[in-house]
């Protein structure tokens, strides 16, 4: 009977890039566990069993001058991967051997081949249930019922972990040996840095040895459990119930402060420890994750930038177009001429127009030549917009109190004293604030949004504009989120009032880094007097793709069209909260609609909304981004599988613990709002 174990092993990692290379004392992991595997006395042969991606060449290689044999097969599919291997060497019984089991012990190994023997059964384990400390996970089958797995299962999960279906099916003959007392919970595998780190200290411990067993690293476990400490947080065989978001997100919080560029992207803001968080492409309002699941986005739409829909054909090829024709040069593109003569068409106040890729750059552009032009350093602020916060953080002197207004802990830390105290906030709609601020200090600059979750009361926008008229200052519309929502513009142009200055973002390039910052000539021209410039502010494809963008919009006349959809989503929402006797509050412009449960259990409801809708094929809470692919169909379909969910909520509501429905943590709240 030949008996070959099979060691599974690739260098493409999510959570921890070519582990089984990483070096030990020195060794790469695969060698040692190699090393001490070669002792099993019941094996016949050695196997590495690899992927056919070109960054395992390394392993492939090192693996051949050790000296074993080494076969490679598909990535994904690791059970194809493991028939492939065990015919190339005539294998009648295999042992599956995990490459991040540098622990593996061969005297256990021999005693679960013995057992199998004596069972007569297909497939044999020590971890239905598991008992041992993980690390020390040994499978033993038959090549006959490993074949048959493969020629009958097509679950993706089946053939990515090699074993479920031979276990769970049903269709073979199991056994499994036990340890007399449950050690479980003891982690000597290596999927993340941190268990990397106490792998290096036992081989430490007992070198230059290194066929110490099992037993031995036990009894180092009880007498130096310090040295175990550092990955006792990580769940037992997390890896196979976690998605590669998951798992690529919890490596990029180690290498990436907050684990994204955007605080509104980061996953607990979602649904914490299950959120996908990242995706491998999107069309239309359709969203795919790294392992290929597909889901309908009833969320925020990249935060708002997809007016027309992911992927919109006509912008990507116009996109396209540019990359081909070049991007970047020492000369101008012409493009950015176009752009600036198409936004003062659209705003006959406006004379001049600076272009930027961020929103966070706009307002930075905004408010540097507005200072410019006045002379004045202090800024009037209302708004709550997530460069706010950051801009607020930046320029605050600690004494005015506002930490309310920001992220917990967010302080104005590397801040010169000197560009502290110069933004002073104001509430939305209280005129009579805005102005005692004005009078009380030497405001130069007003910076508003158009409208917050209430539309303008009282003459509100002209009385600002009425002011900031009569005492010389620049009025600032911030417009990075609400243009292009409601009208083929800004949405100012509602209520008839013009502002000295405007910026837009978002939705501009519909998914492409563009951002407008547009005013009057006498304001505008100030920037020649201060230095406002970036070489990637001059590439080309923003411009490109705002051009295009705007074509589309006009003629398909978009802002029309979201906006009776956003109407149609918000009132759906409050018909499912009366139908299950529910409270809640809608905000928000209609093509950003969102409501919040009037209850102090908001946020696990929110949650529970996502974790619930993912499920469905959603990407869902309580707030949507509407773009022109969210379709009547599309809408109807996603109150079908939201209503089961209110239901649960209402559940809740009297008297069950929500708590217990969730799987995870509930989501972070985000922003405080300014009032």
């Amino acid at each position: 009977m030949k008996i070959v174990a099979l060691v599974q092993a690739r260098m493409g990692s999510t959570r921890l890039p070519d582990k089984v290379m990483r070096l030990i004392g020195g060794i790469p992991m695969i060698e040692l566990l190699l090393s001490r595997l070669s002792q099993a006395k019941e094996l016949t042969q050695i196997v590495v069993a690899a992927s056919v991606e070109a960054r395992n060449q390394p392993l492939v290689e090192h693996v051949r001058r050790l000296g074993y044999a080494c076969e490679q097969g598909s990535e994904n599919d690791v059970l194809a991967r493991f028939v492939q291997a065990a015919l190339a060497h005539q294998a009648e019984v295999i042992v599956r051997i995990t490459g991040d089991c540098p622990l593996v012990d061969p005297g256990l190994v021999d005693e679960a081949i013995r057992r199998f023997k004596s069972a007569g059964v297909d497939y044999f384990s020590n971890i239905s249930p598991p008992t041992y400390p993980d690390g020390l996970d040994i499978e033993v089958c038959t090549f006959k019922a490993l074949e048959q797995a493969s020629q009958e299962t097509s679950k993706p999960s089946d053939r990515e972990h090699v074993t479920p279906y031979l276990r769970e099916s049903g269709r073979f003959n199991t056994a499994a040996m036990q340890h007399g007392q449950d050690l479980s919970a003891l982690r000597w595998t290596v999927d993340e840095a941190a268990d990397l780190a106490v792998i290096e200290k036992v081989f430490q411990h007992f070198h230059p040895r290194i066929d110490f067993t099992w037993s031995e690293v036990l009894n180092l476990h009880r007498q130096r459990p310090d040295i175990f400490n550092g990955n006792q947080h990580l769940l037992r065989n997390e890896g196979a119930t976690m998605g590669t978001g998951q798992k690529l997100w919890r490596r990029a919080k180690q290498v990436i402060p907050g684990g994204s560029m955007l605080l509104s992207k980061r996953a607990e803001m979602f649904l914490p420890e299950q959120w996908p968080a990242y995706f491998s492409r999107a069309k239309g309002c359709k969203v795919w994750d790294l392992d290929g699941n597909e889901y309908i986005d009833m969320s925020i739409m990249g935060i708002g930038t997809n007016i027309l829909g992911y992927g919109h054909p006509e912008v990507d090829a116009a996109v396209h177009e540019t990359i081909e024709a070049g991007n970047m040069s020492t000369l101008n593109c012409p493009e950015e001429v176009y752009l600036a003569e198409k936004l003062i068409e659209l705003h006959p106040w406006a004379d001049m127009a600076r272009f930027a890729r961020s929103g966070g750059e706009a307002n930075a552009i905004a408010i540097r030549i507005a200072r410019a032009a006045t002379g004045k350093d202090k800024v009037a602020i209302c708004g709550y917009h997530g460069w706010h916060d950051w801009y607020l953080s930046a320029n605050l002197g600690d004494d005015k109190n506002l930490a309310g207004h920001l992220l917990p802990g967010l302080e104005p830390k590397g801040v010169p004293q000197s560009l502290r105290g110069t933004v002073f906030p104001f509430s939305y709609n209280n005129f009579a604030e805005l102005e005692a601020l004005v009078k009380a200090q030497d405001i130069g600059v007003i910076k508003m949004e158009v409208v917050r979750n209430m539309g303008p009361q009282d003459n509100f926008l002209h009385k600002v504009r009425q002011l900031a008229t009569e005492r010389g200052l620049v009025l600032i519309f911030d417009e990075c989120t609400s243009g292009f929502r409601q009208t083929f513009g800004g949405l100012h142009k509602m209520y008839g009032v013009e502002p000295d200055m405007a910026m837009f973002g978002k939705a501009l390039g519909n998914g492409y880094g563009i951002t407008a910052t547009i005013g009057k000539r006498e304001i505008m021209e100030a920037a020649q007097t201060t230095f406002i410039s970036s070489t990637f502010w001059t590439e080309r494809i923003g411009p490109s793709a705002a051009l295009k963008t705007l074509e589309v919009m006009e003629r398909v006349k978009s802002w029309e069209q979201i906006t009776q959809t956003g109407l149609n989503i918000a009132a759906k929402w409050q018909a499912l909260a009366g139908k299950h006797g529910l409270s809640i509050t809608a905000n928000g412009l209609p093509a950003l609609t969102g409501f919040s449960f009037n209850s102090p259990q908001a946020l696990a409801y929110k949650t529970l909304i996502t974790q619930e809708m993912l499920a469905k094929g959603y990407l869902a809470g309580t707030s949507v981004y509407v773009c022109t692919e969210h379709t009547p169909e599309v809408v109807a379909n996603f109150f079908e599988a939201l209503e089961p969910v209110f239901a649960l909520i209402k559940e809740c509501e009297d008297g069950r613990d929500v708590m217990s429905l969730l799987k995870g943590p509930v989501c972070h709240g985000g922003f405080k709002r300014l009032n």
